[in-house]
């Protein structure tokens, strides 16, 4: 059984980037790779060596849709879980159509700061754990 210790989260906006890398690192004891873009993540999410990716869906130029196709296409993430956090909104109805993209798991924002890592962690156990 694989454990969780590494993370990288593509998110656009700086404060949510902060408040997600301190509560996860603070309280998950977790190492967060920050990504702000779908660029930055092609270039460098391999050599961050995820256990776990989070990922916005609205992004500048390549939207979270998007990445999470090309970032499956990658040999060494193709297996590596992918649970978008995004807002509710008109860009996604309804967050079944993610995980019938074939992503792993839908968070939502805002998201509590002090709970983000008890969801992350609770995910990880119902849905990485248990296979």
């Amino acid at each position: 059984m694989k454990e969780l210790k590494k993370i990288s989260y593509v998110e656009d906006e700086p404060d949510i980037q902060r408040i997600a890398k301190i509560c996860l690192e603070k309280f998950g004891g977790y190492q967060v790779s920050i990504f702000s873009n779908a660029t930055e993540a092609m270039e460098g999410i391999e050599d961050s060596d995820p256990d776990l990716i989070l990922l916005d869906i609205m992004l500048p130029g390549m939207d979270g849709k998007e990445l999470f196709g090309k970032l499956k296409e990658l040999d060494s993430i193709k297996n590596t879980p992918i649970v978008f956090i995004t807002a509710k909104s008109n860009y996604v109805r309804d967050p079944t159509e993610l995980v019938e993209l074939g992503a792993s798991g839908v968070l939502e924002k805002p998201f509590d700061p002090v709970t983000l890592t008890q969801s992350i962690e609770k995910f990880w156990r119902d849905h990485v754990e248990g296979n």
